[in-house]
């Protein structure tokens, strides 16, 4: 080992001492005033949100509002008797629950009991303010329940209902997330450190840095009017923290190299700075770039998930790179006590089970390269199978109260009644139009709902449910009738046009990800073919992934299909934040191969990232399996599919095809520049 670098004078160490002071201090009432000063962040569920502004159904919900029954959306309340059929003195109770029920109608008019054929079904459709009306559905339900005597079922359904329900979903999420997400962190930091307090230090930096991120994208939100939900608020914050974290346990693990190398701690601390700023400065920006990438979306939601997750990337390495090492100097060696490092320690990393990992890798890289490509072959093929689109009903894990009545609805009334589409057209055509949409195969009924100046709605019922396919064929059936005599609108035609804007985002989105992070590997690691290998590491491993998931969902947790949204989001954050484990390795492993052949380069990279990867790696996967907290499938399968993706990038990729790779190639590896030639030079 290096002999232990001589102190610096007294008065450096003060000056450094002092600056560390000064960071945090800088660091603490910036943050402080961000609590204080940063606005409430513009929420919307509205059913629009994740639609292109072009699509047709944005359009007819624009148009919508300037009829005289704008403004109104129903809340059906739906009545049953476990056994059987509405007696009459039920459907007296049922009256009479409708007179109540006009309190909260915004048109004044007593609301009309209806029955279905078989009579076993009433309902009561409750108009209610479009923009406030999920604010009146809890009084409305206990109103309801209250009102009806024993023996009756209520169930209370419609936009309002299911607006209200997806609120109640994400009520309190963010604390039940971040406890969540703080306890996860908390547990591996301390199994990783083994140290009664130096997991604190990374955990109340990158905790504070997670609460600064959601203020700066509530004040992103009002600056740049834009919107977000729960989901993006949940995403956002599992990204802080998990990349935080990482960034947190590659600085420290660093740090303790080089507190075995130098005397004073300030100077082992700009060392470990030098060593690991670029890598985490190359990984970060990878997750920013790639993150911004959804700015060319047609999507609102994933615009505004971009930006805000762009936004809490960029907090995160700040925290990790400015307030965490001036922390951490503050503390002194005793922080990592009882385990300490001291100048002329060993480094057990060189001697420890990565390294004897990587010298079996070394020794016999085209076996292991064939048996990791094989292992992940085996777990894509997974993929061939799956299916994307899920209905409105689907999303939830937990049947709420509107799934649940609207399903009830179903059962005795065709499929689409709770929630009509809506067509457009002229009113000197509507006649004509209407009679169209009747003749249109899968069409239940069509009936004139309000009319303008320049427009007569029509509502439209489906006979089949919404967002089956038989639903988005009937839409298509619809438009492809109408031309352009009229417009379609309503829920099935926003699936059918959020499955459009979907397919195209992949489409546009998916190679512009894979060519930032080429160009950033280029530009970091100075080789072709070594970005090209380590990008095509992390495109096999989303491919494992998303075959690995699909199985999980579909034997173990009866998913029927994935979200739309999830493929991309699933990519991105799969590419961008797998690709920092590859980054991690290769630039290390550069840095090696300036005095040494590859496999020599990558045994030695192995050896000294492979617990500090491994930790980052268990961390990420157990963080975004977090989501799994909050009762939607979306996040579920964005938790489930990028957990077992970074597993893989971790345990597999990293460890064991990426060195085999590189050794197999061998000095080809660092083509067209070499490392020994910039040592050289």
């Amino acid at each position: 080992m290096p002999a232990a670098d001589v102190d610096p004078p007294a008065r450096q160490r003060l000056a450094t001492r002092g600056g560390a002071a000064l960071v945090t201090l800088v660091f603490v009432l910036l943050s402080g005033a961000m609590f204080a000063l940063a606005p409430e962040a513009q929420e919307s569920n509205a059913p629009t949100a994740g639609l292109p502004d072009s699509a047709e159904s944005t359009e007819v919900a624009r148009l919508r509002q300037t009829l005289p029954s704008s403004g109104i959306a129903p809340a059906i309340v739906v009545v049953t008797r476990d056994d059987g059929v509405l007696s009459e003195d039920d459907r007296t109770a049922i009256a009479a629950l409708a007179v109540k029920l006009a309190d909260f109608s915004v048109t004044g008019a007593d609301p009309e009991p209806a029955y279905a054929p078989e009579g076993e079904v009433g309902l009561v459709v409750v108009p209610l303010d479009e923009a406030t009306g999920y604010s009146q559905i809890d009084s409305l339900r206990t109103t309801a329940g209250e009102a009806l005597p024993s023996g009756l079922d209520v169930e209370v359904t419609g936009g309002p209902a299911f607006e209200a329900d997806i609120k109640d979903v994400f009520a309190g999420a963010d604390v039940r997330l971040l406890v969540a997400t703080a306890l996860v962190v908390a547990l591996l930091l301390l199994i990783t450190y083994r140290s009664p307090w130096l997991w604190l230090v990374p955990l109340v930096v990158v905790a504070v840095g997670d609460r600064v991120a959601a203020l700066a994208v509530a004040v992103a939100t009002q600056a740049f009017d834009y919107t977000v939900d729960g989901s993006t608020i949940g995403i956002t914050s599992v990204l802080v923290f998990g990349a935080g974290t990482n960034y947190a346990l590659l600085l420290i693990a660093r740090y303790r190299e080089e507190l075995r190398r130098h005397e004073d701690r300030f100077v082992a601390m700009q060392a470990a700075w030098r060593g690991a700023a670029p890598a985490v400065i190359a990984s970060s920006a990878t997750v920013t770039l790639a993150l911004l990438t959804l700015s060319f979306a047609d999507s609102p939601s994933n615009r505004a998930l971009g930006w805000s997750a762009a936004i809490g990337i960029v907090v995160a390495v700040l925290f990790g790179l400015v307030a965490l090492p001036a922390v951490m100097v503050l503390f002194g060696r005793g922080l990592f006590w009882p385990f300490v490092p001291r100048p002329g320690q060993e480094d057990p990393s060189r001697s420890g089970p990565w390294a004897r990992a990587a010298a079996a890798v070394v020794r016999r890289p085209m076996t292991f390269a064939a048996g990791s490509t094989v292992v992940l072959a085996m777990l894509a093929a997974g993929a061939l199978s799956l299916d994307v689109g899920l209905t409105q009903n689907e999303r939830f894990r937990e049947k709420p109260e509107s799934v649940s009545g609207q399903e009830t609805l179903a059962r005795a009334f065709p499929a689409g009644f709770a929630e009509p589409n809506v067509v457009l057209a002229e009113p000197d055509r509507a006649d004509a139009v209407q009679q169209q949409v009747s003749a249109v195969e899968g069409v239940s009924s069509v009936r004139p709902a309000g009319s303008s100046d320049a427009w007569t709605r029509l509502d439209v019922v489906l006979e089949s449910a919404r967002g089956s396919a038989a639903s988005e064929a009937t839409i298509e059936r619809l438009r492809d009738e109408l031309g352009t005599a009229a417009l379609v609108g309503g829920p099935d035609a926003e699936d059918v046009d959020a499955a459009d804007a979907a397919a195209d985002d992949r489409l546009l989105i998916i190679p512009l990800v894979l060519l930032i992070v080429l160009a950033i590997l280029l530009v970091l690691l100075r080789s072709l073919v070594a970005a090209v290998v380590l990008v095509g590491t992390v495109v096999a491993t989303y491919a494992s992934a998303m075959g690995a998931g699909w199985f999980l969902f579909t034997h173990v947790l009866d998913f029927p299909a994935l979200d739309l949204q999830v493929p991309l989001f699933a990519f991105i954050f799969l590419v961008a934040l797998g690709v920092d484990y590859n980054i991690f390795l290769a630039t290390r492993a550069r840095e090696e191969a300036a005095d040494k052949p590859i496999a020599e380069a990558m045994s030695s990279a192995l050896a000294v990232t492979g617990g500090v990867i491994t930790s980052a790696g268990v961390v990420l996967a157990a963080v975004f399996a977090v989501l799994g907290v909050l009762p939607l499938v979306t996040l579920t399968q964005i938790g489930v599919i990028v957990g077992i993706g970074v597993l893989l990038d971790t345990l597999v990729v990293r460890t064991l095809l990426v060195p085999a790779l590189a050794t197999s190639i061998g000095e080809r590896f660092w083509w067209p520049r070499h490392p020994g030639r910039d040592r050289r030079s």
